[in-house]
């Protein structure tokens, strides 16, 4: 099951609704299913209803997770106008099939809907998640 860091969690809705009135996408990394660090990517479709993310942005972004000694656990996007829940072109662009694909709805923008899920094979299921408290220090 992925657990999301509190801090993470809440950053990646309000990086939804900051790239509000098109789409946001991003990475989440950590270790053992702990998402605690969090990338914004650029959406270089600049659209509400799709995203792409920068392929050298990515890369960029791969390398410094496995300089941390992390790995790629999720990646997230939203869905401005519609549910959480993966469109074709997002199943179509699944190429991770051992990562979470998180999507956040901003249907109702003052109560965001965030699910997780695995596309695997051009299937997609529902996973539970859970958000994580912050460490304490």
């Amino acid at each position: 099951m992925l657990h999301i860091r509190e801090g993470c969690y809440q950053f990646m809705i309000q990086d939804a609704l900051r790239r509000l009135p098109n789409e946001a996408c991003g990475l989440l990394s950590g270790r053992k299913n702990l998402a605690e660090s969090f990338f914004a990517m650029k959406n270089t479709e600049e659209s509400p209803a799709s995203y792409l993310m920068d392929p050298k942005e990515q890369f960029h972004v791969m390398k410094h997770i496995r300089e941390r000694n992390e790995e790629m656990l999720a990646i997230y996007h939203s869905h401005v106008a519609s549910p959480a829940y993966p469109s074709s072109k997002d199943v179509q662009l699944a190429f991770y099939p051992d990562v979470y694909y998180v999507l956040i709805s901003l249907q109702d923008r003052s109560h965001p809907v965030v699910k997780a899920y695995r596309i695997q094979e051009g299937k997609v299921r529902e996973e539970p998640f859970k958000v994580a408290p912050e460490e304490s220090r």
